[in-house]
């Protein structure tokens, strides 16, 4: 049996999500900062939920851990992201293992109970990053900052939302599993009333059988009848015809074997 197309796009889609999530939960570049202060003009501070980065553009140099004068670290998105994207991560992994035994991997058939289950673990997970990269985002602009810069979407937020994105969509492929593990559990179940039934009607007619009184009247035997002989006679019918051809010339009249 071919592996259902929803499991593929689960098992495919949810990987993709898995790799998109870690780069976004490493790299400190969810919000990039222009103008600083006391700074060349071509400096871009990358700022994460883990670290912060200087990089100058005329000098290919990028600075990282740099200090937090402003308290970036103790706001409340930043905190939940903190939390949410490294337990988003664990429960993607979770899902995958529980997804990758119930596709047809490792045996003939699929286990679409798995599978479904495996689906709402990516599903969650998948919710879980996109807690935290859209309350992130939303409060982009009103994170502490020094004064006269600009703000912009650095490149984390956006892998961030194509694997919460990548994750969901897998998580709801692979959730129609249950739809055919109804269906198979449906199926069943008919099967085994129609076997009950059939077993109940066996036994009605062993039962009536046995019960039946036996007739003691006894069975008249056919008499043997040999296969009749062929009809034969001893008398030569042909007597008078033969007697009649010598003299066929000497008479005219007709005969029946002439006809």
């Amino acid at each position: 049996m071919r592996t259902p197309t929803p499991m593929i796009v689960g098992i495919v889609l949810g990987p993709c999500g898995l790799v998109l999530n870690l780069t976004s939960t490493l790299a400190p570049s969810w919000r990039d900062v222009t103008g600083l202060p006391d700074m060349p003009r071509d400096v871009i501070q990358h700022q994460g939920i883990w670290d912060i980065c200087n990089e100058q553009i005329s000098d290919p140099t990028n600075k990282c851990n740099i200090e937090d004068t402003f308290g970036y670290f103790n706001q409340l998105p930043v905190q939940v992201a903190r939390g949410l994207m490294p337990s988003s991560l664990a429960v993607t992994v979770v899902g995958l293992i529980v997804t990758s035994l119930g596709v047809r991997c490792w045996q003939e058939m699929p286990h679409h109970l798995l599978a479904g289950l495996g689906g709402l673990v990516l599903f969650v997970s998948g919710l879980l990053s996109l807690i935290a990269v859209s309350w992130y985002n939303h409060e982009l602009y009103v994170l502490p900052s020094p004064p006269s810069t600009t703000m912009r979407v650095a490149y984390c937020l956006v892998l961030g939302y194509l694997g919460s994105c990548l994750e969901i969509i897998g998580g709801i492929t692979l959730t129609i599993s249950f739809g055919q593990c109804c269906k198979e559990l449906r199926l069943k179940k008919s099967t085994m009333n129609s076997r009950n039934a059939t077993r109940n009607q066996q036994n009605l007619s062993t039962v009536g059988a046995i019960s039946s009184p036996i007739s003691s009247t006894p069975v008249p035997r056919q008499s043997w009848n040999p296969m009749p002989r062929s009809y034969s006679n001893s008398l030569d019918v042909l007597e008078g015809e033969r007697t009649w051809s010598k003299s066929r010339s000497e008479r005219n009249l007709p005969c029946d074997s002439d006809v």
